[in-house]
C-alpha cells in the first residue's frame, strides 16, 4: 500500500493519465561514497554527486573519485540520456547526462538514476520535476524543516501526469527551445547587471580617490593602493581617524544592527536572516550614528560601513568613532570600495584566507585619503547623484530577469499540465 503524502495533482488534459513514477522509470540510488578499497578488484573511478547536478545542467568541472567494485560499477552506472535527480539538499533538482565521462563513471547516493520504462521521456520527466519544485511541493513532502531526503521510495510513489510518449518528447523539444531562449535573454539581462555594478564601484573609487576635479595639481600619496591624489589632500593613518567605542548595553534593548559586505550596517529587522539569535542581548556594543562598524571576521570580504542610526552590535565586531574632520557618507563609501577592502585585508590576522579577522590594531595601520571636509561632501553628493541613474536602470534590469523568470516557470507549468495545445508546440 503507497505511502500516503500531501497530496499533489496535476493539472492535466483529459487523455493523460497518472501514474505513479516506479511505473513509468526505472529509479536507482547511487553508491555510498567509498574512499578506499575493500576488496583487491575495487577501482577508482570518477562519480557524480548531488552538487554536479544543476538545473542548467550537468557541470563537469569538479568530478570526484571513489573505488567500487565490478557490480557497482554496473548497478551505478550513468549513459547519455539518463537522469539525475538530488536525493538531499535541493532534492528534486534534476538534469540530463549528456556524456563527458569516462564509461566507468558511477553516481553517489546523494543522486538517483533515472531511465526510461516503455518509452517514457526523462527529459519530460525534467521539467515535471522543475514544475513540481518550483510549486513547492518537495518542501512538503521532504519535510525542510529537518534534512530533506527524497528517498527512493518516495520518488517511486510520487503521482506524474503524462501523455503519450510522443507527446512528452514533443513538449520536451518545446520547452527546451523556448526556456534556451528565455535563459539567453536572461543571461543578457545578468550580464547587463554585472556591467552597471562594475560601473557602479568603478565611479565610486574614482571620485573617492581622483577627486571631483580630474585638472587640480596631483601628487603621489606614496601609498600604493591610493596612487596619485590632488595635491591639496592629506593622507592619514587610520588611528589618527578613529578610536575604537567599546561601550556596552546595560539591557540590550536598543535597536540591533547587523554588517554585511552588500548592504553596510543596517537594522536588523529589515534583514531576512535565519541565524542564531542569543537569548539576551545585554553586553552587546552600543554604536552611534556615524560610527564606523566593522564586522572583524568578515572585514576580507568587505562587510563593514557606518552606522546610519545608534543601535547595538554583536561584540564580536568592532566599533569606532570618527574624527570630526571625516564625514560619515564619505567614510561608509572608502571602506567599502574593494581597493580599501584589499588594502586591510592585509593587516588581517589569521592562517587561512576564509578566517582572517581584522582587529583594531589592524584596521589602524591602513592609510586613507582626506580631502577637506566640504570636498568630502560634495563627492559623497555626487556620487549620489551619478549612481541613482545607474541603480535605476538595475532596478528594471533586476524586474525585467524577474519577469522573465516567471514565464519561464509559467511556460514549463503550462506544458507539463496540458495547458498546452500539442499542434501549436509542434509549430
Amino acid at each position: 500500500m503507497a505511502t500516503e503524502y500531501p497530496p499533489y495533482q496535476p493539472i492535466q488534459a483529459s487523455s493523460w493519465k497518472v501514474a505513479e513514477a516506479k511505473f513509468l522509470f526505472d529509479i536507482v540510488l547511487g553508491k555510498m561514497l567509498q574512499p578506499e578499497p575493500r576488496n583487491p578488484a575495487d577501482q577508482l573511478v570518477p562519480y557524480l554527486r548531488a552538487a554536479n547536478v544543476q538545473w542548467s545542467g550537468i557541470s563537469l568541472s569538479d568530478v570526484a573519485t571513489m573505488y567500487a567494485s565490478e557490480g557497482e560499477m554496473q548497478s551505478c552506472s550513468i549513459v547519455q540520456g539518463d537522469l539525475l535527480v538530488c536525493e538531499g539538499g535541493e532534492v528534486g533538482r534534476a538534469a540530463i547526462y549528456s556524456g563527458g565521462l569516462p564509461d566507468e563513471a558511477i553516481i553517489q547516493n546523494a543522486l538517483h538514476r533515472v531511465r526510461s520504462k516503455n518509452g517514457n521521456s526523462t527529459r519530460y520527466l525534467c521539467y515535471v520535476l522543475r514544475h513540481i519544485a518550483w510549486s513547492g511541493w518537495f518542501d512538503v513532502l521532504c519535510n525542510k524543516a529537518t534534512i530533506a531526503h527524497f528517498t527512493v521510495d518516495k520518488f517511486g510513489e510520487l503521482q506524474i501526469a503524462y501523455p503519450e510518449p510522443q507527446v512528452q518528447e514533443l513538449i520536451a523539444d518545446f520547452l527546451d527551445s523556448e526556456t534556451t531562449r528565455l535563459d539567453t535573454l536572461i543571461s543578457e539581462k545578468q550580464r547587463l547587471l554585472n556591467l552597471l555594478a562594475d560601473k557602479r564601484r568603478a565611479i565610486i573609487a574614482d571620485f573617492l580617490t581622483k577627486g571631483l576635479n580630474k585638472d587640480a595639481p596631483r601628487r603621489d600619496s606614496d601609498i600604493p593602493w591610493l596612487g596619485e591624489i590632488p595635491a591639496h589632500w592629506q593622507v592619514e593613518r587610520a588611528k589618527w581617524l578613529f578610536t575604537e567605542r567599546d561601550d556596552r548595553s546595560d539591557s540590550g534593548d536598543e535597536e540591533l544592527l547587523t554588517v554585511s559586505h552588500l548592504t553596510g550596517v543596517t537594522s536588523r529587522a529589515e534583514k531576512d536572516v535565519n541565524m542564531f539569535m542569543a537569548e539576551s542581548l545585554e553586553g552587546y556594543k552600543r554604536c552611534q550614528a556615524g560610527d564606523l562598524v566593522i564586522n572583524t571576521l568578515w572585514a576580507w570580504m568587505g562587510a563593514m560601513g557606518v552606522a546610519r542610526q545608534p543601535g547595538i552590535v554583536s561584540p564580536a565586531y568592532n566599533v569606532y568613532q570618527p574624527v570630526a574632520e571625516l564625514d560619515p557618507e564619505y567614510v561608509d563609501l572608502l571602506v567599502r570600495t574593494p581597493r580599501f577592502v584589499e588594502e586591510i585585508t592585509r593587516y588581517s590576522k589569521g592562517v587561512w584566507s576564509s578566517r582572517l579577522r581584522l582587529y583594531p590594531e589592524g584596521l589602524y595601520e591602513a592609510w586613507l585619503p582626506v580631502p577637506p571636509l566640504d570636498e568630502q561632501r560634495a563627492i559623497v553628493k555626487h556620487v549620489q547623484i551619478e549612481t541613482q541613474k545607474l541603480d535605476a536602470l538595475a532596478s528594471a534590469t533586476e524586474r525585467t530577469i524577474t519577469l522573465l523568470q516567471e514565464r519561464r516557470s509559467a511556460l514549463i507549468s503550462a506544458a507539463v499540465t496540458g495547458q498546452l495545445d500539442a499542434g501549436e508546440m509542434a509549430a
